[in-house]
């Protein structure tokens, strides 16, 4: 079943109608989560995903300190909220 033919169907299954109408509803939405869960991440995908990140933030400058973290700052929110 398409995507678009999924939500049409559960538009009539439209919660005005019905108690009966809205837990078949809940049911649907507690069916899409427990698919959800039941859906393990592979550790391959997830450690490539981590190096990715971690080459995002790697630099050859040293972390700075909190002097010029706090100077940082200042000088974003001057810009932020003077100009």
């Amino acid at each position: 079943m398409l995507l678009q033919e999924l939500k049409e169907q559960v538009f009539k299954l439209s919660p005005s109608v019905g108690v009966a109408r809205r837990r078949h509803r809940l049911a649907l939405v507690s069916a899409i989560i427990e698919s959800l869960q039941d859906t393990p991440i592979s550790e391959p995908e997830r450690s490539g995903a981590i190096r990715r990140m971690r080459g995002l933030l790697k630099t050859d400058r040293p972390a700075p300190t909190d002097e010029e973290v706090a100077t940082i700052l200042e000088e974003r929110r001057i810009n932020k909220y003077l100009q």
